[in-house]
């Protein structure tokens, strides 16, 4: 009974999520508040019943399978929650047009591969053992949350740049009056990657701690690995280079908008040899 509720109010989420993704695109292209308003609501319960759903499907299977799809559905939840985080902060609901429509693909990715068909993964017990401990579940976390926040700190650079491109041609055209200004998305983009960045060194300290605790040959050879500190020292360079050398406008979102590319290009890299007998058998 609890997996079958659990599968609804997954399906919820994804109607929720689609209706959020119209409303975002009326609001962008009329700038009706009362759109934007309904559209949070929608993805606000979209985050609630989805909450809702990987909990009732957590108790169902005693405990949170790491595997295959459930990574992309945690992927999903955690970029909605980030959303909300910076809309908050920021005040500034347009990344919705993107950020949103890009949960919804990752929760349609998850149920194409099965995530609703009640399936538990019969992981080996070498593969299993790697799993059972407190710092794989933070890792997860940390990793997930830290990769949103650079989702989002890719995406508002991406708007900074078409922003920008406006301007040097002297454009005032519909879509450059639905965006807000150069500095608000170059502080947006900013702020984003300093939260994530953090979450994400952690997350692959806890990693490497994992990996010498158990004792994996060659761990660090592993493709997921490589790519995730090569995402690392991407945004630790941008973070650096604006710091440090006082770096802004186009060249830092050019790196910003690179990283956020590496940053799915890692998701689906880890999607593709996830349950393979790899270090990374969870699929993040």
């Amino acid at each position: 009974m609890t997996q079958q509720i659990a599968v609804l109010a997954f399906w919820f989420s994804i109607v929720l999520l689609a209706g959020a993704t119209v409303l975002y695109a009326y609001h962008f292209a009329t700038k009706r508040e009362d759109l934007s308003r309904y559209a949070t609501w929608l993805t606000g319960a979209a985050f609630i019943t989805l909450t809702a759903s990987i909990g009732m499907r957590s108790s169902a299977t005693e405990g949170t399978q790491l595997t295959g799809a459930n990574a992309l559905v945690l992927a999903a939840w955690a970029l909605i929650a980030v959303y909300f985080v910076f809309e908050h902060l920021a005040k500034i609901k347009i990344y919705g047009v993107v950020l949103i429509p890009i949960a919804l693909v990752l929760l349609v990715t998850a149920q194409l591969r099965g995530v609703t068909s009640g399936v538990v993964a019969d992981l080996p017990a070498h593969e299993a053992a790697l799993l059972d401990s407190w710092r794989v579940g933070i890792h997860v976390a940390l990793i997930v949350f830290g990769s949103a926040g650079f989702l989002v700190g890719g995406v508002a650079s991406a708007t900074y740049l078409v922003l920008e491109r406006q301007l040097k041609k002297h454009r005032t055209t519909k879509l450059f009056k639905r965006l807000p200004s150069l500095e608000q998305t170059d502080m947006f983009a900013r702020r984003s990657v300093q939260w994530a960045f953090p979450a994400y060194t952690a997350a692959l300290l806890l990693g490497v701690t994992r990996a010498i605790e158990t004792d994996v040959a060659a761990w660090w050879a592993d493709i997921v690995v490589i790519l995730a500190v090569v995402v690392w020292g991407c945004f630790g360079t941008y973070l650096f280079l604006r710091w440090r050398r006082g770096w802004a406008g186009s060249a830092a979102a050019y790196l910003a908008v690179a990283g956020a590319v590496l940053v799915i290009v890692l998701r689906v890299v880890s999607q593709v040899v996830g349950g393979t007998g790899r270090f990374h058998i969870f699929g993040l």
